[in-house]
């Protein structure tokens, strides 16, 4: 069976965490710290603070920004529920937004039109690795959060996704982009809420009281990254050489995104398809041919609050799967993983 999504590891990582383990040091350390210093400086930003997962870094990220109960935090609604969490942890309400049905990003006109005086936030998902429109969106006005959970390594407008939101948090999972297994991080040129959420970060060792988290990274983890970061940029190349494959070999049976645009560098977290008929049957059907697929996104957070609205989510959640795209796999697993598609694509309805 091939699956959907892999990390991808080698020897270098278990040196690297080997490393650790011999050292006896293992909780945070100097690998979180010198882990911090190097994704900053990747990512062209004054600072970054370690976390223990995306969502606390979310979650540390709205804290810092001092959002409340009573509060609106504007989120998509194409997009995994930790976002949701996040908001609903802090005690504000999401206003939840519509999608860009070309680019599975958050569609700006919708947004304009579901801002309130209310909402003090907006956590803006660079979907599957290709960057949303961050210009238009920051003019409005509104302290951005830029989620990279799965865009490391994008650009927009020569910047690195992750450099212009007042705020970033990266997710650094099993099987992200890079992985630390669990692990996330938030980074910013604010040297203010950078230090408040470090403060929050530990809840030990304080001179006063108040609510903190247990939220820290372990060098285990840092150690693995530090290693990761390292190979980003072949991982990248490779993902994008597997993206012009399918997209070659693909784009006469369905619709594929697009490989490259004007103003910004997709990193292709996952590669979305386009088909007719349903999904879940679709889904079935490679499973049997041992490739696994997916939907994008498991179920739109519209849908579990089980509220309407949102057209372009749900056509894209109605006709998409995410096909599997990531650095080791072989020549003879993309073979296999497009002959399979090739099969349903043509087959008779």
């Amino acid at each position: 069976m091939i699956p959907h999504s892999k990390p991808t590891l080698d020897e270098s990582d278990l040196f690297s965490v080997s490393e650790v383990i011999r050292s006896g040091r293992i909780a945070q350390g100097e690998a979180v710290e010198t882990f911090e210093k190097k994704v900053a400086k990747f990512i062209g930003v004054d600072g970054a603070v370690s976390t223990n997962t995306g969502t606390s870094a979310l979650h540390l990220a709205l804290l810092a920004l001092e959002i409340k109960e009573g509060d609106y935090v504007a989120i998509p609604s194409f997009v995994c529920t930790a976002l949701l969490n996040a908001v609903k942890y802090v005690g504000a309400q999401p206003t939840l937004v519509d999608i860009d049905p070309e680019t599975y990003n958050i569609d700006v006109s919708d947004l304009k039109k579901r801002i309130r005086k209310s909402t003090k936030a907006i956590i803006l998902p660079h979907q599957f690795g290709l960057p949303a429109d961050l210009d238009e969106i920051t003019s409005l006005g509104i302290p951005v959060i830029e989620d990279c959970a799965q865009a490391i390594g994008a650009v927009y407008k020569g910047k690195k996704a992750g450099s212009i939101g007042r705020l970033s948090c990266f997710s650094f999972y099993a099987t992200k982009v890079l992985s630390t297994g669990e692990g996330g991080m938030v980074v910013s040129d604010s040297k203010n809420l950078l230090k408040k959420i470090r403060d929050l970060r530990d809840y030990d060792n304080k001179k006063d009281y108040s609510i903190r988290y247990n939220y820290k990274m372990t060098d285990i983890q840092a150690a693995m990254g530090i290693s990761q970061l390292k190979k980003l940029d072949s991982f990248l190349l490779k993902r994008v050489k597997i993206a012009k494959r399918y997209s070659s070999e693909l784009q006469e049976l369905c619709d594929v995104p697009a490989i490259s645009y004007k103003d910004r560098k997709h990193i292709f977290f996952r590669f979305i398809i386009q088909i007719h008929g349903s999904v879940s049957k679709a889904i079935k059907f490679f499973s049997e041919k041992n490739v696994t697929c997916m939907r994008p996104v498991f179920k739109p957070i519209h849908k579990y609050l089980q509220i309407n609205g949102f057209p372009n989510t749900d056509t894209v959640w109605n006709k998409t799967i995410s096909i599997p795209i990531y650095p080791s796999l072989t020549d003879k697993e993309i073979c296999k993983i497009l002959d399979v598609l090739t099969q349903y694509l043509k087959r008779k309805v």
